[in-house]
């Protein structure tokens, strides 16, 4: 299966096109090249960073192809600034707004209760709806490094606790978001990536 993992110039791509490859599929890296994703039977976009670099994929072009092929069924998984992406935006970079699949903003975790960024191992609260995460049970340990958060909704697929709650990973239909890393997550990490390669329309 050929995934197309979109480099916005912020991600660290060789860890998840490792991983991709040991779970049998095909990556293959878009910088810019839409035909890429015009013909993508998945796509994942893995982040890191500040979440201004994501302007790159409004002047690439690339925003409007992954929405467009969104709108056609092929699913999307976003990786850590990659899932904040697909909300309406975060305070992290006020002006520079995200794909919007989720109307919610991201903000930053407060400061005086333990330390920020939220770096390690911590466990998911899965919602019983969400696909991408079946056969994951409660309190399964994933990995995490991030500074800003979404909001627990009903799109929600799990929830993590630092600080507060937040969304460890969100799901509606064809587009998934998880704000750990699951090509640094053992077992729990490649069990939802295949869950992801596997994906089929219901």
């Amino acid at each position: 299966m050929r995934v197309t993992v979109i480099d916005y110039k912020a991600g660290n791509l060789t860890s998840v096109i490792k991983t991709l490859r040991h779970l049998g599929a095909e990556p293959i890296v878009s910088d810019g090249d839409l035909s890429l994703v015009e013909s993508a039977e998945r796509i994942v976009l893995p982040g890191v960073g500040h979440f201004a670099a994501t302007e790159r994929l409004d002047n690439t072009g690339l925003t409007a192809a992954i929405k467009a092929a969104i709108a056609r069924g092929i699913p999307f998984l976003g990786i850590c600034v990659g899932m904040q992406w697909l909300y309406a935006g975060s305070s992290e970079a006020p002006d520079q707004p995200g794909l919007g699949a989720f109307p919610e903003s991201c903000t930053r975790f407060p400061d005086g209760f333990e330390k920020v960024p939220h770096v390690g191992w911590n466990s998911l609260e899965v919602q019983p709806h969400s696909r991408l995460l079946a056969n994951i049970h409660a309190g399964e340990f994933v990995y995490f490094t991030h500074s800003f958060h979404g909001p627990v909704t009903a799109d929600t697929a799990a929830i993590t606790h630092y600080i507060e709650p937040f969304a460890a990973a969100i799901e509606r239909g064809n587009v998934m978001g998880v704000q750990f890393h699951p090509e640094k997550s053992g077992e729990t990490g490649l069990k939802i990536l295949t869950n992801f390669l596997n994906w089929k329309e219901q």
